[in-house]
């Protein structure tokens, strides 16, 4: 299939725009893509990272800023672009930025960067959808495919996507060209990813299968096919909430002729009560024989298995999450609390406590454009966690949108 790169991306809008306007002539073809609306989310943060080990602690204070157009619908057809720009503030960056600059300090994945976050042609209609271009994708729970919107130079994809809806069920395909990674341009991929996935919503919770197959096109063996199946809802019972999640894949990977596979399993229980919500999750992601881990690598890994990011690559002995959570409001805002125990799936090789993480957090919005946040995650390196050190990291969140 054809490989959506950004400059293609551009002649296929603009051509596409001006073709159309040529032929239909009318004031409402030019009505529909002038009277579009602009929007833009301004987000200031402070990220501060204390590492038990001898690189220097990390500071960073950034600025990432989005603006975009969307058109109006000519007979189903719109359009979005949008740009994304991530700034250093009053000179505080003292962080590596994954790009080789400070590499004595810790890690905070926030790079400068200016580029087009999105350009996308749209087509809908009767349940029936098209999208070509540079655009976001993220599925149930991102926890397979997802944008990285918590760092400030998100995830987007290069390529097309076909989507159906008819009643509760809905079936999706797209073809990835090209991962727009968190890394500025600089780290991109180019691809040939093929992703369908379907669901159907029942009264008491949506059940959704999918097939992700990856695979980097850099003229290796690299294919990362995975299969998986979920189930996740939410019901009433009186005046108590409960809510479920099940969810099971295997996955196949080829690297250089050498195969692997490994499963994943998730199940999550919680209720709740008087706007407390209580929940208890239990999250495997296998190893084959603890020389290969299950891997996420579209993944919005920062949501998964705690926020100080230890374990965005899973360890060849597999990892088991057991999560216990609360959430609540507070003063017109949303508080979390979170515990995290990290152990290795396969302790063959002697691997087991991979340490704990607490994780909590506060945000709330200021009317319709102001929104604000405190977060803090601490982990503490098991006894058998190699190359894993005490963590400590906070966060501070300032922003605007419009």
């Amino acid at each position: 299939m054809t490989r959506f790169t950004l400059r293609q991306t551009g002649l296929l809008l603009s051509t596409t725009l001006l073709g159309a306007g040529a032929h239909a002539q009318t004031s409402e073809f030019t009505q529909a893509f002038t009277d579009g609306s602009t929007y833009g989310d301004f987000r200031l943060r402070y990220e501060q990272v204390d590492q038990d080990n001898p690189l220097r602690d990390a500071d960073g204070l950034t600025l990432r800023s989005r603006l975009g157009y969307k058109t109006g619908s000519y007979h189903g057809l719109s359009g979005v672009l949008e740009f994304e720009d991530s700034r250093v503030v009053a000179g505080v960056d003292s962080y590596n930025d994954t790009l080789g600059n400070n590499t004595g300090h810790s890690v905070i994945a926030d790079p400068e960067t200016t580029e087009v976050d999105q350009a996308f042609l749209n087509y809908s209609r009767d349940g029936f959808t098209a999208r070509g271009g540079r655009q976001v994708i993220a599925f149930d729970n991102q926890r397979f495919i997802g944008a990285v919107g918590w760092r400030q130079d998100r995830q987007t994809f290069d390529g097309g996507r076909l989507g159906y809806a008819l009643g509760d069920l809905s079936i999706d395909y797209a073809y990835i060209s090209q991962h727009n990674r968190i890394f500025a341009e600089a780290k991109d991929q180019t691809a040939k990813d093929n992703l369908v996935h379907a669901s159907y919503a029942l009264p008491f919770g949506t059940v959704t299968g999918y097939a992700y197959l990856l695979e980097l096109d850099n003229n290796t063996d690299n294919g990362l096919d995975t299969y998986g199946l979920r189930f996740a809802g939410q019901t009433d019972l009186d005046s108590i909430g409960v809510l479920y999640e099940l969810e099971y894949a295997s996955q196949e990977a080829d690297s250089g002729g050498s195969e692997a596979e490994a499963d994943y399993y998730k199940a999550l229980a919680g209720v709740n009560v008087r706007g407390i919500t209580l929940s208890l999750a239990y999250e495997v992601l296998g190893s084959d024989d603890g020389s290969y881990g299950f891997s996420t690598p579209l993944a919005t890994l920062h949501a998964f298995n705690g926020w100080a990011d230890q374990f965005l690559a899973t360890p060849d002995s597999g990892l088991q999450d057991l999560m216990v959570s609360a959430s609540g409001a507070l003063a017109g805002g949303k508080w979390v609390l979170a515990y995290h125990d990290f152990s290795a799936d396969d302790d063959s090789a002697g691997v087991d406590d991979l340490g704990s993480e607490v994780d909590v957090a506060y945000n709330r919005g200021f009317g319709q454009t102001y929104y604000g946040g405190i977060k803090y995650a601490a982990y503490m390196a098991g006894d058998d966690a190699a190359g894993k050190v005490d963590t400590n990291k906070l966060w501070l969140t300032l922003g605007a949108k419009f």
